[in-house]
């Protein structure tokens, strides 16, 4: 620009770009040039003048500015005889920057006519420079976007793609993650073919920082359950091995379930995570006192939960939810609440599916679009209410 500004306006003797910084919103010199190619690079600018252009949003010729600015800031002072300034006005119609130029040649003046071309100028730069602003921002959103969508599906590749089938048993899981990517896990698989394990977790957090500690959470989870069948166990080891690591300010809670089909004998340890529910033939709710509760995974070296262990009756259901459920919240900022999911759990059908789709279409009945603030992840399992001959 400043280049055809000097062709255009021969008695140009120097030039300087201003542009704000997106970041501090200063004022930052990003081009200058000057005619005698040996002469020093830097221009000096009247702080009055740039303030002046920059307030009004209009451009002012040397003889427009000898009268508002400090006398001290004289155009003599500043090596000039005539000057030209405009802003840069962005889509919005705030400066984003501005155009200096200027001479010191005794003979040369500019004139309105002159400030004109030049404000047409500045009017058509800042323009082709937003527009490639805007380009630049939307390409960086569109790489942003593929990471994120190429990380999402990292992350849906931990997760169980088929939930098992088993004659006598139903489970169902879900996941929806507040961001592209989310700190909520969930696992389920047959071991040894007369056992299931469940793991099912919520990292402190969402986005890209929970996403990472919950697929290390995975590894953890799958490479313990190989060699530790007992839940109680499972937990301590897993909380070992992320304690070991574990981001500061970050943690997980982390329920594990272990289901015995021969004996119908379901085994819970919890380290930090709400009580699952349990709904019994009749429709009563029950849920595991707090006192079984331990800490968090990854707070500190002994988690100190106890193991429930109960037999799963037939037209039982075992419902694991994060807090993403019971804290989705309506426009009023009214939360979805354990109590009202106690009460759906109550009424609604015993089948996992069911019951599993009924919560979330409930839960987003309540939210009435509210933008969703935390993942939701739930895991529905139970035994049929007759068993498989």
């Amino acid at each position: 620009i400043l280049e055809s500004l000097f062709r255009i306006f021969p008695s140009v003797d120097r030039g300087v770009i201003l542009l704000k910084h997106p970041t501090t919103g200063q004022m930052i010199p990003r081009a200058t040039r000057h005619r005698k190619a040996q002469e020093d690079e830097s221009v000096v600018l009247s702080r009055a003048i740039v303030t002046m252009v920059l307030e009004k949003r209009q451009g002012i010729l040397s003889a427009d500015a000898l009268g508002p600015y400090d006398p001290s800031e004289s155009l003599a002072n500043f090596k000039m005889r005539s000057m030209m300034c405009v802003p840069l006005l962005g889509l919005s119609g705030e400066p984003i920057g501005l155009i200096h130029i200027d001479t010191r040649n005794m003979e040369e003046k500019f004139n309105q006519d002159d400030l004109d071309l030049l404000a047409a100028i500045a009017g058509q730069a800042a323009l082709n420079y937003e527009t490639a602003r805007l380009f630049e921002s939307h390409l960086a959103k569109q790489k942003y976007d593929t990471e994120m969508g190429m990380a999402a599906d990292v992350q849906r590749a931990l997760l169980p793609s088929v939930l098992p089938r088993l004659d006598g048993y139903e489970f169902f899981a879900s996941y929806e993650s507040a961001q592209a990517v989310g700190g909520d896990y969930y696992d389920c698989r047959v071991q040894e073919g007369s056992r299931v394990w469940v793991a099912f977790g919520d990292v402190a957090g969402k986005g890209v920082a929970a996403s990472l500690i919950m697929s290390r959470l995975s590894s953890v989870v799958q490479s313990t359950f190989e060699f530790v069948p007992d839940v109680g166990e499972a937990l301590a080891r897993i909380n070992t091995h992320m304690n070991a690591n574990m981001i500061e300010g970050r943690f997980v809670t982390l329920v594990l379930a272990s289901l015995d089909l021969t004996t119908h004998e379901v085994a819970i340890a919890s380290g930090g995570h709400m009580s699952p529910l349990v709904r019994r033939v009749d429709g009563t709710v029950e849920e595991f006192p707090e006192t079984v509760i331990g800490f968090p995974v990854g707070i500190v070296d002994d988690v100190g939960c106890e193991v429930v262990r109960r037999t799963l009756n037939p037209g039982e259901t075992i419902v694991i939810y994060t807090d993403g459920v019971s804290e989705a919240h309506d426009p009023q900022e009214k939360l979805y609440g354990t109590d009202r999911l106690r009460e759906l759990v109550s009424r609604s059908s015993a089948e996992p599916a069911r019951l599993g789709k009924a919560i979330l279409d409930d839960v987003r009945k309540h939210a009435a679009g509210s933008p969703q603030n935390d993942d939701i992840t739930l895991m529905v399992f139970g035994r049929s209410p007759s068993p498989a001959n």
